[in-house]
Protein backbone atom coordinates (compact mmCIF):
# COMPACT_ATOMS: atom_id res chain seq x y z
CA UNK A 1 0.00 0.00 0.00
CA UNK A 2 1.63 3.14 -1.28
CA UNK A 3 1.72 6.50 0.74
CA UNK A 4 2.49 8.77 -2.04
CA UNK A 5 1.88 8.63 -5.59
CA UNK A 6 5.82 7.99 -7.42
CA UNK A 7 6.83 7.81 -11.04
CA UNK A 8 6.80 3.46 -10.69
CA UNK A 9 2.91 3.77 -9.28
CA UNK A 10 1.95 6.45 -12.21
CA UNK A 11 3.53 3.44 -14.71
CA UNK A 12 1.78 0.85 -12.81
CA UNK A 13 -1.76 2.45 -12.81
CA UNK A 14 -1.60 3.33 -16.80
CA UNK A 15 -0.60 -0.56 -17.09
CA UNK A 16 -3.61 -1.59 -15.02
CA UNK A 17 -6.11 0.97 -16.39
CA UNK A 18 -5.08 -0.38 -19.67
CA UNK A 19 -5.77 -3.77 -18.87
CA UNK A 20 -9.65 -2.82 -17.32
CA UNK A 21 -10.37 -1.02 -20.24
CA UNK A 22 -9.37 -3.67 -22.07
CA UNK A 23 -11.31 -6.14 -20.92
CA UNK A 24 -14.78 -3.85 -20.45
CA UNK A 25 -14.05 -2.67 -23.94
CA UNK A 26 -17.05 -4.39 -26.02
CA UNK A 27 -19.07 -3.67 -22.90
CA UNK A 28 -18.44 -0.21 -23.24
CA UNK A 29 -18.93 -0.06 -26.84
CA UNK A 30 -22.38 -1.52 -26.56
CA UNK A 31 -23.19 1.35 -24.24
CA UNK A 32 -22.25 3.90 -26.65
CA UNK A 33 -25.66 5.58 -27.49
CA UNK A 34 -24.46 9.75 -26.67
CA UNK A 35 -23.78 11.99 -28.48
CA UNK A 36 -23.72 9.53 -31.17
CA UNK A 37 -24.55 6.14 -30.63
CA UNK A 38 -21.85 4.73 -33.36
CA UNK A 39 -20.61 2.05 -30.62
CA UNK A 40 -16.63 2.81 -30.11
CA UNK A 41 -16.08 4.70 -26.27
CA UNK A 42 -14.99 1.54 -24.87
CA UNK A 43 -12.60 1.85 -28.05
CA UNK A 44 -11.43 5.18 -28.34
CA UNK A 45 -10.54 4.81 -24.63
CA UNK A 46 -8.53 2.12 -24.62
CA UNK A 47 -6.91 3.53 -27.62
CA UNK A 48 -6.26 6.93 -25.39
CA UNK A 49 -4.34 5.28 -22.55
CA UNK A 50 -2.35 2.58 -24.61
CA UNK A 51 -0.66 5.65 -26.03
CA UNK A 52 -0.13 7.15 -22.35
CA UNK A 53 1.22 3.98 -21.63
CA UNK A 54 3.46 3.72 -24.48
CA UNK A 55 4.34 7.06 -23.58
CA UNK A 56 5.19 6.06 -20.07
CA UNK A 57 7.29 2.60 -21.31
CA UNK A 58 9.65 5.35 -24.07
CA UNK A 59 10.01 7.86 -20.48
CA UNK A 60 11.23 5.18 -18.50
CA UNK A 61 13.13 3.48 -21.46
CA UNK A 62 15.17 6.91 -21.48
CA UNK A 63 15.35 7.96 -18.70
CA UNK A 64 16.51 5.77 -14.95
CA UNK A 65 14.21 6.31 -12.10
CA UNK A 66 12.10 9.54 -13.76
CA UNK A 67 10.42 11.86 -10.93
CA UNK A 68 6.91 12.07 -10.44
CA UNK A 69 6.08 14.87 -12.83
CA UNK A 70 7.79 13.52 -15.37
CA UNK A 71 5.91 10.28 -15.18
CA UNK A 72 2.39 12.32 -15.16
CA UNK A 73 3.03 14.81 -17.40
CA UNK A 74 4.58 11.52 -20.22
CA UNK A 75 1.06 10.17 -19.57
CA UNK A 76 -1.05 13.36 -20.16
CA UNK A 77 1.25 14.25 -23.33
CA UNK A 78 0.82 10.32 -24.22
CA UNK A 79 -2.86 10.72 -23.81
CA UNK A 80 -3.34 13.89 -25.92
CA UNK A 81 -1.68 12.52 -28.95
CA UNK A 82 -3.63 9.40 -28.71
CA UNK A 83 -6.86 10.37 -27.98
CA UNK A 84 -9.29 8.97 -30.02
CA UNK A 85 -13.16 10.08 -30.21
CA UNK A 86 -15.12 12.69 -27.56
CA UNK A 87 -14.57 10.60 -24.78
CA UNK A 88 -10.96 10.09 -25.15
CA UNK A 89 -10.35 13.64 -25.62
CA UNK A 90 -12.04 14.41 -22.14
CA UNK A 91 -10.25 11.65 -20.71
CA UNK A 92 -6.75 12.78 -21.98
CA UNK A 93 -7.32 16.37 -20.80
CA UNK A 94 -8.67 14.86 -17.20
CA UNK A 95 -5.39 13.21 -17.02
CA UNK A 96 -3.82 16.44 -18.00
CA UNK A 97 -5.41 18.30 -14.96
CA UNK A 98 -4.09 15.66 -12.38
CA UNK A 99 -0.56 15.70 -13.98
CA UNK A 100 -0.49 20.00 -13.13
CA UNK A 101 -1.19 18.89 -9.66
CA UNK A 102 0.57 15.95 -9.11
CA UNK A 103 3.47 17.31 -10.80
CA UNK A 104 3.79 20.47 -7.79
CA UNK A 105 3.14 17.44 -5.30
CA UNK A 106 -0.48 17.72 -4.94
CA UNK A 107 -2.29 15.21 -2.92
CA UNK A 108 -4.39 13.25 -5.54
CA UNK A 109 -7.92 14.79 -4.27
CA UNK A 110 -6.49 17.92 -5.41
CA UNK A 111 -5.33 16.44 -8.85
CA UNK A 112 -9.05 14.79 -9.10
CA UNK A 113 -10.56 18.23 -8.45
CA UNK A 114 -8.18 19.99 -10.80
CA UNK A 115 -8.70 16.73 -13.53
CA UNK A 116 -12.41 17.63 -13.30
CA UNK A 117 -12.69 21.14 -13.68
CA UNK A 118 -9.92 21.10 -16.65
CA UNK A 119 -12.52 18.11 -18.76
CA UNK A 120 -15.50 20.60 -18.26
CA UNK A 121 -13.36 23.57 -19.21
CA UNK A 122 -12.09 21.54 -22.42
CA UNK A 123 -16.05 20.96 -23.56
CA UNK A 124 -17.60 23.76 -25.31
CA UNK A 125 -21.16 22.74 -24.21
CA UNK A 126 -21.22 20.36 -21.30
CA UNK A 127 -23.44 17.64 -20.74
CA UNK A 128 -24.21 16.39 -17.54
CA UNK A 129 -24.72 12.28 -17.13
CA UNK A 130 -21.53 11.79 -18.95
CA UNK A 131 -18.02 11.22 -17.96
CA UNK A 132 -17.55 14.53 -16.99
CA UNK A 133 -20.28 14.25 -14.21
CA UNK A 134 -18.70 10.87 -13.18
CA UNK A 135 -15.41 12.76 -12.69
CA UNK A 136 -16.88 15.57 -10.93
CA UNK A 137 -18.64 13.12 -8.28
CA UNK A 138 -15.06 11.56 -7.80
CA UNK A 139 -13.11 14.51 -7.18
CA UNK A 140 -15.86 15.30 -4.70
CA UNK A 141 -15.59 12.40 -2.59
CA UNK A 142 -11.97 12.26 -2.76
CA UNK A 143 -12.21 15.47 -0.89
CA UNK A 144 -13.34 14.29 2.78
CA UNK A 145 -10.99 11.39 2.55
CA UNK A 146 -7.70 10.81 3.88
CA UNK A 147 -4.50 9.57 3.05
CA UNK A 148 -3.73 7.93 -0.90
CA UNK A 149 -5.75 5.09 -0.66
CA UNK A 150 -8.33 6.33 0.87
CA UNK A 151 -9.24 8.96 -1.73
CA UNK A 152 -8.84 6.70 -4.23
CA UNK A 153 -10.92 4.45 -3.04
CA UNK A 154 -13.75 7.28 -2.09
CA UNK A 155 -13.21 8.81 -5.53
CA UNK A 156 -14.41 4.73 -7.02
CA UNK A 157 -16.89 4.56 -4.67
CA UNK A 158 -18.59 7.96 -5.75
CA UNK A 159 -18.09 7.32 -9.24
CA UNK A 160 -19.67 3.87 -9.28
CA UNK A 161 -22.44 5.44 -7.81
CA UNK A 162 -22.41 8.41 -10.17
CA UNK A 163 -22.30 6.17 -13.38
CA UNK A 164 -25.66 4.76 -11.71
CA UNK A 165 -27.55 8.05 -12.20
CA UNK A 166 -26.33 8.62 -15.44
CA UNK A 167 -29.80 8.00 -17.07
CA UNK A 168 -31.78 10.41 -14.42
CA UNK A 169 -29.55 12.96 -16.19
CA UNK A 170 -29.74 12.18 -19.69
CA UNK A 171 -32.92 11.27 -21.34
CA UNK A 172 -30.96 8.68 -23.87
CA UNK A 173 -29.45 6.88 -21.74
CA UNK A 174 -32.54 6.10 -19.69
CA UNK A 175 -34.46 5.33 -22.85
CA UNK A 176 -31.99 3.17 -23.96
CA UNK A 177 -32.09 1.61 -20.49
CA UNK A 178 -28.12 2.28 -19.89
CA UNK A 179 -25.42 3.95 -18.11
CA UNK A 180 -23.31 6.47 -19.78
CA UNK A 181 -19.87 4.91 -21.72
CA UNK A 182 -17.46 7.64 -21.13
CA UNK A 183 -18.45 7.62 -17.56
CA UNK A 184 -18.39 3.70 -17.34
CA UNK A 185 -14.35 3.81 -19.14
CA UNK A 186 -13.67 6.39 -16.15
CA UNK A 187 -15.11 3.90 -13.38
CA UNK A 188 -12.14 1.66 -14.98
CA UNK A 189 -9.40 3.77 -14.66
CA UNK A 190 -10.11 5.21 -10.85
CA UNK A 191 -10.51 0.90 -10.40
CA UNK A 192 -7.56 0.53 -11.87
CA UNK A 193 -6.12 3.44 -9.35
CA UNK A 194 -7.20 1.82 -6.61
CA UNK A 195 -5.70 -1.46 -7.52
CA UNK A 196 -2.43 0.28 -8.15
CA UNK A 197 -2.10 2.23 -4.80
CA UNK A 198 -3.54 -0.15 -2.40
CA UNK A 199 -2.46 -3.42 -4.81
CA UNK A 200 -6.64 -4.38 -4.02
CA UNK A 201 -8.43 -5.02 -6.85
CA UNK A 202 -12.25 -3.23 -6.70
CA UNK A 203 -14.61 -6.02 -5.96
CA UNK A 204 -18.08 -6.71 -8.06
CA UNK A 205 -19.07 -5.81 -11.01
CA UNK A 206 -20.05 -2.37 -12.45
CA UNK A 207 -24.09 -1.81 -12.65
CA UNK A 208 -25.29 -1.13 -16.41
CA UNK A 209 -28.23 -0.48 -15.56
CA UNK A 210 -30.47 1.21 -13.35
CA UNK A 211 -32.44 -1.96 -11.06
CA UNK A 212 -34.11 1.21 -8.40
CA UNK A 213 -36.36 3.99 -9.30
CA UNK A 214 -35.00 7.14 -10.95
CA UNK A 215 -33.22 9.57 -8.57
CA UNK A 216 -32.64 13.04 -9.46
CA UNK A 217 -28.67 13.97 -8.32
CA UNK A 218 -28.89 17.24 -6.03
CA UNK A 219 -27.95 20.36 -7.73
CA UNK A 220 -27.88 19.11 -11.51
CA UNK A 221 -30.26 20.85 -13.95
CA UNK A 222 -30.46 17.66 -16.13
CA UNK A 223 -29.08 19.59 -19.21
CA UNK A 224 -29.80 16.73 -22.55
CA UNK A 225 -29.23 16.91 -26.27
CA UNK A 226 -30.23 13.90 -27.18
CA UNK A 227 -28.59 12.88 -30.87
CA UNK A 228 -31.77 13.00 -32.97
CA UNK A 229 -31.64 12.14 -36.86
CA UNK A 230 -30.67 15.03 -37.98
CA UNK A 231 -27.14 15.13 -36.15
CA UNK A 232 -23.83 15.92 -38.04
CA UNK A 233 -22.91 13.87 -40.43
CA UNK A 234 -18.90 13.85 -39.94
CA UNK A 235 -16.18 13.10 -37.21
CA UNK A 236 -13.30 15.69 -37.07
CA UNK A 237 -10.45 15.31 -35.14
CA UNK A 238 -6.40 16.63 -35.34
CA UNK A 239 -3.81 17.24 -33.62
CA UNK A 240 -3.56 21.51 -33.87
CA UNK A 241 -0.28 22.81 -33.06
CA UNK A 242 -1.05 26.61 -32.17
CA UNK A 243 -0.56 29.68 -29.27
CA UNK A 244 -2.76 29.80 -26.91
CA UNK A 245 -4.40 32.64 -28.11
CA UNK A 246 -5.78 31.04 -31.32
CA UNK A 247 -7.92 28.87 -29.26
CA UNK A 248 -11.01 31.67 -28.71
CA UNK A 249 -11.58 31.64 -32.15
CA UNK A 250 -11.45 28.49 -33.31
CA UNK A 251 -13.45 27.86 -30.37
CA UNK A 252 -16.12 30.26 -31.88
CA UNK A 253 -16.06 29.04 -35.40
CA UNK A 254 -16.07 25.42 -34.76
CA UNK A 255 -19.05 26.05 -32.17
CA UNK A 256 -20.94 27.37 -35.15
CA UNK A 257 -19.74 24.88 -37.70
CA UNK A 258 -20.96 22.13 -35.51
CA UNK A 259 -21.36 20.45 -31.82
CA UNK A 260 -19.64 17.76 -29.83
CA UNK A 261 -16.60 20.23 -29.23
CA UNK A 262 -13.80 19.29 -27.22
CA UNK A 263 -10.63 21.32 -27.14
CA UNK A 264 -8.21 19.70 -24.78
CA UNK A 265 -4.21 20.21 -24.58
CA UNK A 266 -2.12 22.97 -23.67
CA UNK A 267 1.40 24.07 -23.95
CA UNK A 268 1.43 25.03 -27.99
CA UNK A 269 0.03 21.41 -28.52
CA UNK A 270 -4.14 20.46 -29.06
CA UNK A 271 -6.61 17.71 -29.81
CA UNK A 272 -9.42 19.18 -31.51
CA UNK A 273 -12.74 16.95 -32.05
CA UNK A 274 -15.89 18.06 -32.94
CA UNK A 275 -19.00 17.28 -35.17
CA UNK A 276 -19.81 18.87 -38.26
CA UNK A 277 -21.52 18.56 -41.76
CA UNK A 278 -18.70 20.11 -43.05
CA UNK A 279 -15.40 18.64 -42.28
CA UNK A 280 -13.35 20.83 -44.83
CA UNK A 281 -14.54 23.98 -43.19
CA UNK A 282 -13.35 22.15 -39.61
CA UNK A 283 -10.29 21.76 -41.09
CA UNK A 284 -9.95 25.00 -42.71
CA UNK A 285 -10.34 26.59 -38.68
CA UNK A 286 -7.99 24.60 -37.34
CA UNK A 287 -5.54 25.82 -40.08
CA UNK A 288 -6.45 29.49 -39.90
CA UNK A 289 -5.15 28.13 -36.21
CA UNK A 290 -2.19 27.11 -36.42
CA UNK A 291 -0.98 23.77 -37.83
CA UNK A 292 -3.41 20.42 -37.85
CA UNK A 293 -2.07 17.42 -38.58
CA UNK A 294 -2.99 13.67 -37.41
CA UNK A 295 -6.49 14.36 -39.16
CA UNK A 296 -9.16 11.74 -38.83
CA UNK A 297 -12.36 12.40 -40.44
CA UNK A 298 -15.00 10.13 -40.24
CA UNK A 299 -18.58 10.00 -41.99
CA UNK A 300 -20.88 8.26 -39.32
CA UNK A 301 -23.56 6.91 -41.71
CA UNK A 302 -20.83 5.22 -44.12
CA UNK A 303 -19.71 3.56 -40.73
CA UNK A 304 -22.31 2.48 -39.43
CA UNK A 305 -22.78 1.11 -43.07
CA UNK A 306 -19.49 -0.36 -42.78
CA UNK A 307 -20.43 -1.70 -40.01
CA UNK A 308 -23.58 -3.65 -41.09
CA UNK A 309 -22.12 -4.78 -44.48
CA UNK A 310 -19.08 -6.68 -42.25
CA UNK A 311 -20.80 -9.71 -42.41
CA UNK A 312 -22.11 -9.73 -46.17
CA UNK A 313 -18.50 -8.07 -47.41
CA UNK A 314 -16.96 -9.94 -50.34
CA UNK A 315 -12.89 -9.83 -50.42
CA UNK A 316 -10.44 -10.76 -52.77
CA UNK A 317 -7.23 -11.90 -51.58
CA UNK A 318 -6.49 -13.48 -47.88
CA UNK A 319 -3.50 -13.47 -45.45
CA UNK A 320 -3.00 -15.20 -41.95
CA UNK A 321 -0.95 -12.56 -39.54
CA UNK A 322 1.05 -14.98 -36.70
CA UNK A 323 2.69 -12.73 -34.19
CA UNK A 324 5.26 -14.80 -32.29
CA UNK A 325 9.05 -14.12 -30.63
CA UNK A 326 11.83 -16.17 -31.61
CA UNK A 327 13.49 -16.53 -35.26
CA UNK A 328 12.55 -20.29 -35.30
CA UNK A 329 8.79 -20.03 -34.66
CA UNK A 330 8.97 -16.84 -37.25
CA UNK A 331 10.24 -19.97 -39.94
CA UNK A 332 8.04 -22.36 -39.14
CA UNK A 333 5.02 -19.47 -39.20
CA UNK A 334 6.23 -18.50 -42.75
CA UNK A 335 6.98 -21.93 -43.74
CA UNK A 336 3.05 -22.99 -43.33
CA UNK A 337 2.08 -19.78 -45.55
CA UNK A 338 1.26 -16.58 -42.74
CA UNK A 339 2.87 -13.53 -42.71
CA UNK A 340 4.72 -12.63 -39.37
CA UNK A 341 4.77 -10.06 -37.37
CA UNK A 342 7.60 -10.48 -34.71
CA UNK A 343 7.04 -9.72 -31.32
CA UNK A 344 9.74 -8.20 -28.79
CA UNK A 345 9.42 -10.65 -25.70
CA UNK A 346 9.66 -7.59 -23.62
CA UNK A 347 6.74 -5.92 -24.53
CA UNK A 348 3.28 -6.67 -26.61
CA UNK A 349 2.75 -4.65 -29.94
CA UNK A 350 0.19 -1.96 -29.34
CA UNK A 351 -2.79 -1.99 -31.40
CA UNK A 352 -1.01 0.61 -33.75
CA UNK A 353 1.31 -2.04 -34.78
CA UNK A 354 -1.34 -4.54 -35.11
CA UNK A 355 -2.60 -2.45 -37.61
CA UNK A 356 0.44 -1.78 -39.18
CA UNK A 357 1.21 -5.25 -40.10
CA UNK A 358 -2.49 -5.91 -41.20
CA UNK A 359 -1.84 -2.93 -43.62
CA UNK A 360 1.35 -4.96 -44.66
CA UNK A 361 -0.41 -7.83 -45.91
CA UNK A 362 -2.08 -6.13 -48.69
CA UNK A 363 -5.04 -8.71 -48.28
CA UNK A 364 -8.74 -7.76 -47.79
CA UNK A 365 -9.37 -10.65 -45.63
CA UNK A 366 -6.72 -10.98 -42.79
CA UNK A 367 -7.17 -14.19 -39.87
CA UNK A 368 -4.69 -12.85 -37.06
CA UNK A 369 -3.46 -15.50 -35.12
CA UNK A 370 -2.49 -14.52 -31.42
CA UNK A 371 -0.37 -17.04 -29.67
CA UNK A 372 -0.40 -14.68 -26.59
CA UNK A 373 -4.01 -13.99 -24.29
CA UNK A 374 -2.56 -10.93 -23.33
CA UNK A 375 -3.12 -9.57 -26.56
CA UNK A 376 -6.63 -9.94 -27.17
CA UNK A 377 -7.24 -6.08 -26.06
CA UNK A 378 -5.08 -4.88 -28.08
CA UNK A 379 -6.27 -7.24 -31.24
CA UNK A 380 -10.07 -6.40 -30.49
CA UNK A 381 -9.14 -2.34 -31.04
CA UNK A 382 -6.94 -2.73 -33.95
CA UNK A 383 -9.77 -5.04 -35.71
CA UNK A 384 -12.78 -2.22 -35.03
CA UNK A 385 -10.26 0.20 -36.70
CA UNK A 386 -9.27 -2.31 -39.89
CA UNK A 387 -13.41 -3.50 -40.31
CA UNK A 388 -13.84 0.22 -40.50
CA UNK A 389 -11.32 0.84 -43.42
CA UNK A 390 -13.39 -2.67 -45.28
CA UNK A 391 -10.86 -5.08 -44.07
CA UNK A 392 -12.63 -8.36 -43.25
CA UNK A 393 -10.40 -9.67 -40.12
CA UNK A 394 -10.89 -12.40 -37.74
CA UNK A 395 -9.39 -12.56 -34.60
CA UNK A 396 -8.15 -16.46 -33.19
CA UNK A 397 -7.77 -15.77 -29.41
CA UNK A 398 -5.09 -18.52 -29.85
CA UNK A 399 -3.09 -18.60 -25.92
CA UNK A 400 0.11 -20.15 -27.31
CA UNK A 401 2.55 -20.72 -30.43
CA UNK A 402 1.40 -24.33 -30.54
CA UNK A 403 -1.92 -23.28 -31.49
CA UNK A 404 -1.21 -21.10 -33.68
CA UNK A 405 1.29 -23.74 -35.47
CA UNK A 406 -2.07 -26.25 -35.24
CA UNK A 407 -4.62 -23.63 -37.14
CA UNK A 408 -1.60 -23.35 -39.55
CA UNK A 409 -1.76 -26.64 -40.48
CA UNK A 410 -5.42 -27.07 -41.25
CA UNK A 411 -5.65 -23.14 -43.35
CA UNK A 412 -7.06 -23.59 -46.51
CA UNK A 413 -6.67 -20.34 -48.81
CA UNK A 414 -8.81 -21.92 -51.23
CA UNK A 415 -12.11 -22.35 -48.88
CA UNK A 416 -14.49 -19.34 -48.29
CA UNK A 417 -13.15 -17.24 -45.23
CA UNK A 418 -15.84 -18.35 -42.81
CA UNK A 419 -15.05 -21.79 -43.38
CA UNK A 420 -11.52 -21.48 -43.21
CA UNK A 421 -11.70 -19.56 -39.84
CA UNK A 422 -13.83 -22.21 -38.51
CA UNK A 423 -11.57 -24.81 -39.67
CA UNK A 424 -8.46 -22.81 -38.20
CA UNK A 425 -10.57 -22.15 -34.30
CA UNK A 426 -10.85 -25.89 -34.02
CA UNK A 427 -7.91 -27.30 -34.78
CA UNK A 428 -6.47 -24.27 -31.66
CA UNK A 429 -9.07 -25.49 -29.37
CA UNK A 430 -8.46 -28.94 -30.14
CA UNK A 431 -4.76 -28.53 -29.35
CA UNK A 432 -4.23 -28.53 -25.25
CA UNK A 433 -0.77 -26.51 -24.42
CA UNK A 434 2.34 -25.98 -21.83
CA UNK A 435 4.54 -24.18 -21.35
CA UNK A 436 8.07 -23.93 -19.44
CA UNK A 437 8.84 -20.80 -17.17
CA UNK A 438 11.52 -19.77 -14.54
CA UNK A 439 10.38 -18.12 -11.33
CA UNK A 440 11.79 -14.71 -10.77
CA UNK A 441 10.58 -14.56 -7.32
CA UNK A 442 8.30 -15.92 -4.25
CA UNK A 443 5.03 -16.62 -6.03
CA UNK A 444 1.84 -18.54 -4.75
CA UNK A 445 0.19 -20.91 -7.57
CA UNK A 446 -2.08 -23.10 -8.06
CA UNK A 447 0.71 -26.05 -7.66
CA UNK A 448 2.00 -24.19 -4.22
CA UNK A 449 4.43 -21.06 -3.27
CA UNK A 450 7.28 -21.17 -5.49
CA UNK A 451 10.88 -19.57 -5.21
CA UNK A 452 13.15 -17.42 -7.62
CA UNK A 453 14.86 -19.69 -10.48
CA UNK A 454 12.05 -22.92 -9.39
CA UNK A 455 11.21 -24.03 -12.78
CA UNK A 456 7.39 -23.84 -13.60
CA UNK A 457 5.23 -26.25 -15.35
CA UNK A 458 2.29 -23.89 -16.93
CA UNK A 459 -0.27 -26.39 -18.78
CA UNK A 460 -3.47 -24.26 -20.27
CA UNK A 461 -2.35 -21.41 -18.38
CA UNK A 462 -2.29 -22.49 -15.10
CA UNK A 463 1.03 -23.55 -12.69
CA UNK A 464 0.41 -26.81 -12.49
CA UNK A 465 4.22 -28.43 -11.55
CA UNK A 466 6.85 -26.69 -9.27
CA UNK A 467 10.50 -28.10 -9.98
CA UNK A 468 14.07 -27.60 -9.48
CA UNK A 469 15.46 -29.39 -12.97
CA UNK A 470 14.23 -28.55 -16.16
CA UNK A 471 14.11 -31.60 -17.86
CA UNK A 472 12.75 -33.35 -14.99
CA UNK A 473 9.85 -30.43 -14.99
CA UNK A 474 9.71 -31.02 -18.58
CA UNK A 475 8.84 -34.66 -17.70
CA UNK A 476 6.27 -34.29 -15.42
CA UNK A 477 4.47 -32.26 -17.66
CA UNK A 478 4.73 -34.33 -20.75
CA UNK A 479 3.85 -37.14 -18.58
CA UNK A 480 0.73 -34.92 -17.65
CA UNK A 481 -0.30 -33.99 -20.84
CA UNK A 482 -0.35 -37.22 -22.86
CA UNK A 483 -1.98 -39.35 -20.11
CA UNK A 484 -5.40 -38.60 -20.76
CA UNK A 485 -5.29 -38.94 -25.02
CA UNK A 486 -3.22 -37.11 -27.77
CA UNK A 487 -1.84 -38.52 -31.60
CA UNK A 488 0.50 -35.45 -31.83
CA UNK A 489 3.16 -34.24 -29.91
CA UNK A 490 4.61 -30.97 -30.31
CA UNK A 491 8.03 -29.25 -28.78
CA UNK A 492 9.54 -26.05 -29.25
CA UNK A 493 12.58 -25.47 -27.63
CA UNK A 494 13.21 -22.14 -26.29
CA UNK A 495 16.80 -19.93 -27.42
CA UNK A 496 18.37 -21.15 -23.90
CA UNK A 497 16.99 -24.75 -24.03
CA UNK A 498 20.13 -27.25 -23.74
CA UNK A 499 20.15 -29.00 -27.23
CA UNK A 500 19.54 -32.68 -25.21
CA UNK A 501 15.77 -31.93 -24.23
CA UNK A 502 14.49 -32.40 -27.05
CA UNK A 503 15.82 -36.22 -27.23
CA UNK A 504 14.74 -36.85 -23.61
CA UNK A 505 11.34 -35.48 -24.24
CA UNK A 506 11.46 -37.59 -27.51
CA UNK A 507 12.67 -40.91 -26.25
CA UNK A 508 10.33 -40.55 -23.00
CA UNK A 509 7.25 -40.45 -25.16
CA UNK A 510 8.21 -43.27 -27.82
CA UNK A 511 8.61 -45.26 -24.58
CA UNK A 512 5.59 -44.51 -22.78
CA UNK A 513 3.14 -43.75 -25.33
CA UNK A 514 4.35 -45.06 -28.81
CA UNK A 515 1.08 -44.81 -30.49
CA UNK A 516 1.85 -40.76 -30.36
CA UNK A 517 3.99 -38.66 -32.16
CA UNK A 518 6.47 -36.61 -31.18
CA UNK A 519 8.25 -33.33 -33.27
CA UNK A 520 10.57 -31.13 -31.78
CA UNK A 521 11.57 -27.78 -33.32
CA UNK A 522 14.12 -25.43 -32.67
CA UNK A 523 11.78 -21.87 -31.59
CA UNK A 524 14.59 -19.82 -30.71
CA UNK A 525 12.03 -17.69 -28.08
CA UNK A 526 13.17 -16.31 -25.07
CA UNK A 527 10.74 -16.22 -22.48
CA UNK A 528 9.91 -19.94 -22.18
CA UNK A 529 12.89 -22.66 -22.17
CA UNK A 530 9.90 -24.83 -23.63
CA UNK A 531 6.37 -24.89 -25.39
CA UNK A 532 4.59 -28.16 -25.64
CA UNK A 533 1.24 -28.67 -27.93
CA UNK A 534 -0.68 -32.10 -27.55
CA UNK A 535 -3.17 -32.42 -30.53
Amino acid sequence: MLDTLDAPAVRTWCRLALAALGQAREEIDALNVYPVPDGDTGTNLYLTVESAAEALDALFVAEEGPALAAAANAAARGALIGARGNSGVILAQWLRGLAEVLAEGGELREALDNGARSAYLAVAEPVEGTLLTVAAAAADAAKAADGLTGQAKEAYRAARQALLLTPDQLTVLAEAGVVDAGGRGLVAVLGALVDAVSGQQPMGPVALRREVDPVVVAGCEGHERPPGPGHPAFEVIYLLEAEDGQLPRLRERLGRLGDSLVIGGGDGLWNVHVHVDDAGAAVEAGVEAGRPYRIRITHFAEAAARAGEREETVSHGRAVLSVVSGSGLAQLCEQAGSVVLAADPDRAPASAELVAAVHRCAAREVILLLNDPELRAAAGAAADQLREEGVRIAVLPTRSPVQGLAALAVHDAGRRFDEDVVAMTSAAGATRYAELAVAEGESWTMAGVCQAGDVLGLIDGDVAVIGHDLTETALTVLDRMIAASGELVTLVLGEDAPAELADRLIAHARRTRPEVDTVAYRGGQEAAPLLIGVE
